[in-house]
């Protein structure tokens, strides 16, 4: 009988390395989780928002002329607003998108 019990126990002893050897995959929301870490440890900062009509038009225009990613276009614009707000230009561009509706 304490042979057979040693078996045994032997047997789940293994049984049970091999489950804690196997990796449970990653589910979905860990997966981004760890994108994102990895994003902020490049110095990546994630913005979020929605876009107005008339952004979303000028959007899929920029998106279709140049084949950007998102994080392109969206890199771009904050660049180019601050590069207008930094040459005394923020005005011009405001006028100017508000007499073509966009």
């Amino acid at each position: 009988m304490d042979n057979k019990n040693n078996l045994n126990e032997k047997t789940s002893k293994a049984e049970n390395t091999q489950l804690k050897d196997k990796k449970t995959p990653l589910t979905n929301a860990q997966k981004q989780q760890r994108y994102r870490e990895r994003q902020k440890l490049k110095g990546k900062k994630e913005m979020r928002g929605y876009l107005s009509q008339e952004a979303l038009v000028c959007y899929e225009l920029i998106q279709q002329q140049t084949q950007w990613s998102d994080s392109i276009i969206l890199s771009n614009a904050v660049r180019l607003t601050y590069a207008a707000y930094k040459n005394g230009q923020i005005g011009l561009l405001n006028n100017w998108l508000n007499e073509h509706d966009l």
